[in-house]
Order: C-alpha cells, then sequence, then structure tokens
C-alpha cells in the first residue's frame, strides 16, 4: 500500500498486511517505552483479524473491505481535557471523510461513530497507555453491500465513491494533530474551538435518544446539547442529565 501523503504527515508509518489489532500492537509498544514510538506515529493494515470496538464488542471486517488505523498521541492536554480526543478523533474523521463525499451529510454520532447520511461509515476506539494515547479507528472503504455488518452500516464502495486511502489518512492525522495540538495549547474545549467544531458536526444533538447507561439502566429522551466536558446533554422528565458514557441509539434517524 503506497502512502506518501500519509507518511509526509505521519512521524512513524508502519503498514502490517494483517494483524490482530493495531491498537493493541500499538498501546503494546507505547507501553515498552515513554518516547518512541514518537507522537504521531501511525500503524494500519486493510485486514484486522481480532478488532475491538466499543464496550468489548468484537471488530472484524473481510481482508481489503475496510481499513484499520492507529495513531499514537503523546503531545497530550492535561486533565479532563483528555476526554475530549475521541470527540476530536470523530471531528477530524467526518472531515476528512466529508472532503471525498462532498454530496453527502457527514456527522459524528456521540461519543465516536462517524456516520454518513445517518448510517455507520467509522468507528473509534481510544486507549490510554502511560502517558500517551491510542486512536483507533475503523473505515469502510470497500466493503461491498453484502459484507456491511448492519443494515445501518455502509461504506464508501456502497455509496459508488472509490476511497482515496491516501489523500483520506492524510487529512485525517493533520487535522487530528491540530485539534488536540489547540487543545492543550488552550487547556479547554471551548477556548479552543474543540467544543463548537464538535457540536457543529454531531447528528446526536437534537434527536430523540436511548441511552443504555453503565449498570443496565436506560434513559430515554432528547439529545440536547454537548456540554464543556464533551459530555451529552439528554432532557427527560423535564430535567437536562450530563451522559459520560452510554451506548447511544438515534431513536429518531439522523
Amino acid at each position: 500500500m503506497e502512502l506518501p501523503l500519509t507518511a509526509a504527515v505521519a512521524s512513524h508509518l508502519e503498514v502490517l498486511t494483517d494483524a490482530g489489532s493495531t491498537n493493541e500492537i500499538l498501546s503494546e509498544r507505547a507501553r515498552e517505552s515513554l518516547t518512541t514510538p514518537p507522537h504521531l506515529s501511525v500503524l494500519l493494515t486493510d485486514n484486522q483479524t481480532a478488532g475491538r470496538g466499543r464496550l468489548g464488542r468484537s471488530w472484524t471486517a473481510a481482508p481489503g473491505a475496510s481499513l484499520a488505523v492507529s495513531v499514537l498521541l503523546r503531545r497530550l492536554p492535561s486533565g479532563d481535557a483528555r476526554g475530549w480526543i475521541p470527540l476530536a478523533a470523530g471531528v477530524a474523521m467526518a472531515d476528512a471523510i466529508a472532503e471525498q463525499l462532498p454530496d453527502h451529510e457527514v456527522a459524528v454520532k456521540w461519543p465516536n461513530d462517524v456516520l454518513v447520511d445517518g448510517r455507520k461509515i467509522c468507528g473509534i476506539l481510544t486507549q490510554a497507555t502511560h502517558d500517551a494515547v491510542v486512536v483507533g479507528t475503523g473505515v469502510n472503504t470497500a466493503m461491498t453491500e453484502s459484507q456491511l455488518p448492519v443494515p445501518t452500516a455502509t461504506s464508501f464502495a456502497v455509496l459508488g465513491v472509490a476511497a482515496d486511502a491516501d489523500r483520506l489518512l492524510a487529512t485525517y492525522l493533520r487535522g487530528l494533530d491540530e485539534l488536540v495540538a489547540d487543545l492543550a495549547a488552550a487547556g479547554d474545549a471551548v477556548s479552543s474551538g474543540l467544543h463548537a467544531a464538535a457540536s457543529r458536526r454531531c447528528a446526536t444533538i437534537g434527536l430523540d435518544v436511548r441511552v443504555s447507561l453503565p449498570g443496565g439502566s436506560v434513559l430515554v429522551g432528547t439529545a440536547t446539547a454537548l456540554d464543556a466536558d464533551g459530555r451529552l446533554l439528554v432532557r427527560a422528565g423535564g430535567a437536562e442529565r450530563p451522559i459520560s458514557a452510554g451506548d447511544v441509539v438515534h431513536v429518531r434517524p439522523a
């Protein structure tokens, strides 16, 4: 896989023929050293065999049908601002995908899925290790309709577009690095502009949602906004409740 644009942005780029989990591989390498691999190192494959999604879900795809990309971030914001990194990745990937799908609606489903016309094209999973964060993304590129894992998924191929993987990854990396750097410099997402950018891209805001919360309870209401900490505000029973974790279903599709 030739990726000259991506190689020009990444501090180190490694493309694997196949991998169990790019996140696990890169996280293990980061655990072995506080300096290597360096910030903005990238590990990717188009044949991930043991990927994981949120809440421990498995994530697999046919060889060549999708890209599994993990990015190591070492220049991090401090404190609670780190909780914005998944949303920063979502915004950066949504921007990169939208660049190649200008005739479609590209948005972020809180907290970390990217949707095209309301259907999932990319999932994001972050893992912290020492003083670093690994951001993993799985993007459906050449996946056919019959290969889609669920009816609510989509891909570049299903949309009739041949994804330019090199351009996609280079744009994503630049955007992610800039958003996280601005967040670190400003100290909070409101001052850095990330709060506004994420709010603009967030498909969940304004929709009726069903949230499966940790512990087994379920909250049904209307998503109204993102708060300053990146939590989803859900209005239910006449009051707004901040949600920091949970599985969100759009009751009314985006």
